[in-house]
């Protein structure tokens, strides 16, 4: 096994039986060829390690489940002491609150210490806020306090949230993600807390990379991430490093990741996604209950949760029981979105569209140097006669600064092709009017609709490819104003109803479920109104053009002459033989 090409081949840490694992109860590790003697080494001095805040200070032999245990002893056991290279360098736990994760991570980072063989080695625990990094420091720091021997090997400095070892001079440094600068990372191991609020930070996909740069050069290096799932929908480098913990555990993807996931599978979720609210699934995703998860604490939290509603409803299925929110645990969220998912066809595209369509009419909305310029493209099928949907946007490139907090989901949109950065605002206009050209020039378009405020430019321009003004191809102008407001109330309800019955199709765009999830529904006597204002700072652009579109749609605009079925085509013919 001291070959690492030959260890490498037969480290699979895949996890396909997953789901049965949680069943049981059984830990979310698979079986792998540890180095039992530091598998052993690791786990012995894990052990003796104390909970600095609980009730006697106990040992972790005596308070720690083993489902961590069995983490410690792969971590430490991956290392090849001949080789010194370590088989498995990351790790990826997403574990509910409450289940140990502070007292696990501190522990865990001072066993590394005691194990590491490199002189001067540095480590570092990286906490989302300063708050958190001051608990982490003094969780660590009390478990060398709570043991004789391990006062005399470390050297605490409160003052620097820093450890060092009197030995080998190693050093584990708590840093803040929120206040520390955390760059040019040289770090042996490195223990990410909360990736999902670390996420949120400006260039943490960058510092993910300086990370992992640094284990390039510490083959003996690893990196840990131990997080909840997200209080709203994973974005960023948290949506990333999920995905790939998962295609890992799933074995859809070989890598030295120790993928260990609770969450529920989707069969025990349900059609509402309520399957979480069984009491009898919590121990499955809660590996702690019975120690530092109590079941009576859970009842009560979700009956108060129950009492005050939808958005304290899913901070308690995202951070108790790891549910991904997602549309339908979205606070006052549109109706829409219940049924938004279902509606979708990954396989639809905007030339699909074009190829099905009898007509096609065009929303627009949004634009300037902090929003969104959105279109969207809704078409009528020329023999089923479905709605089928698809969006784009755009935004300046100043909008990353300007709006840092949804930076990380911007990018998301840009990688999926549904968002292009322009780097001034005439080239958003030129490329959606091209769009509606193309459009045009296939005899599909029938009318743009867009918010009559600020919309010059666009009609502008739309005019000079001959749609809509003086010089329009049909004649007539195309390019209307759409009332927004409560005026909006029937192309919501409409495009309600044709989700509900699947005649509105969508090409399953992640930009639109963003901007779906984001929409906030407000009652205005008989009217339902989605606005921008009641959705606060969540972009709604696609949307709103999506509206726009549906009030073009529900004139029933007419094709153009040689769009039009002949009588051969119409499903209602019968053919006599």
């Amino acid at each position: 096994m001291s070959d690492p090409m030959v260890a490498a081949s037969v480290w699979d840490t895949s996890c396909p039986d997953w789901e049965q694992r949680l069943l049981l109860g059984k830990a979310l590790v698979p079986e792998l060829p540890l180095f039992q003697m530091e598998a052993e080494r690791a786990l012995r001095i894990f052990n003796r390690l104390r909970l600095p805040d609980v009730i006697g200070t106990p040992t972790m032999a005596e308070g720690a489940g083993d489902w961590f245990r069995r983490i410690v002893e792969t971590l430490f056991g991956s290392y090849d002491t001949t080789t010194n290279r370590r088989m498995i360098q990351e790790v990826f736990l997403l574990v509910p609150k409450k289940n140990g994760k502070s007292s696990y991570a501190a522990a865990l980072m001072v066993v590394a210490l005691i194990v590491n063989r490199r002189p001067n080695a540095e480590f570092l625990l990286i906490a989302p806020t300063k708050k958190i990094a001051d608990i982490a420091f003094k969780q660590a720091a009390g478990i060398i306090d709570a043991d004789e021997e391990l006062k005399k090997i470390f050297h605490p400095q409160e003052h620097l949230r820093k450890i060092t070892h009197r030995n080998s001079k190693a050093t584990l440094e708590i840093k803040a993600a929120d206040t520390d600068t955390i760059t040019g990372s040289k770090s042996t191991g490195i223990l990410v807390d909360e990736t999902h609020v670390f996420a949120k930070k400006p260039k943490a996909a960058d510092i993910f990379v300086e990370i992992r740069g640094a284990l390039a050069a510490r083959p003996d290096g690893f990196m840990i991430q131990i997080s909840t799932q997200s209080k709203e929908p994973p974005v960023g480098v948290f949506k990333s490093e999920l995905a790939t913990a998962r295609d890992v555990r799933d074995g859809k993807l070989k890598l030295p990741l120790l993928p260990v996931i609770y969450e529920l599978p989707d069969r025990l979720m349900g059609e509402d996604g309520n399957g979480w609210k069984q009491s009898e699934y919590w121990p499955l995703v809660n590996p702690n209950m019975g120690r530092s998860v109590r079941l009576d604490f859970l009842v009560n939290e979700l009956v108060k949760a129950e009492r005050e509603g939808p958005a304290q409803l899913a901070l308690l299925a995202s951070q108790h029981f790891n549910v991904e929110v997602g549309l339908r645990l979205r606070t006052n969220r549109w109706v829409g979105a219940d049924h938004w998912e279902l509606a979708g066809d990954p396989s639809l595209t905007k030339d699909e569209i074009l190829r099905r369509s009898d007509v096609v009419v065009a929303g627009i909305d949004g634009g300037g140097l902090d929003d969104l310029l959105a279109l969207a493209l809704l078409g009528r099928d020329r023999l089923t006669r479905e709605w089928l949907l698809w969006v784009h946007a755009w935004a300046h490139k100043s909008v990353l600064e300007l709006r840092k907090a949804e930076a990380s989901t911007l990018m998301d949109m840009v990688k999926t092709g549904d968002l292009t950065l322009v780097d001034s605002l005439p080239d958003d206009v030129e490329q959606l009017v091209s769009i509606l050209e193309e459009v045009d020039d296939a005899g599909l378009l029938a009318q743009v609709g867009l918010d009559p405020a600020g919309v010059g430019a666009i009609v502008d321009a739309a005019a000079d490819k001959g749609i809509g003004g003086e010089q329009d191809s049909t004649g007539k102008n195309r390019v209307v104003g759409v009332s927004q407001g409560y005026t909006l109330n029937g192309a919501i309800k409409t495009a309600e109803r044709k989700l509900v019955d699947l005649t509105l199709v969508h090409c399953d765009q992640p930009i639109m479920a963003w901007a779906v999830g984001n929409a906030k529904s407000e009652q205005r006597g008989n009217a339902v109104m989605i606005t921008k204002q009641a959705s606060g700072a969540g972009k709604i652009d696609p949307l709103m053009a999506t509206f726009d579109a549906v009030t073009l749609m529900s004139r029933n605009p007419q094709p153009p002459e040689h769009c039009r079925l002949s009588p051969y085509e119409t499903q209602d013919l019968i053919f006599a033989g």
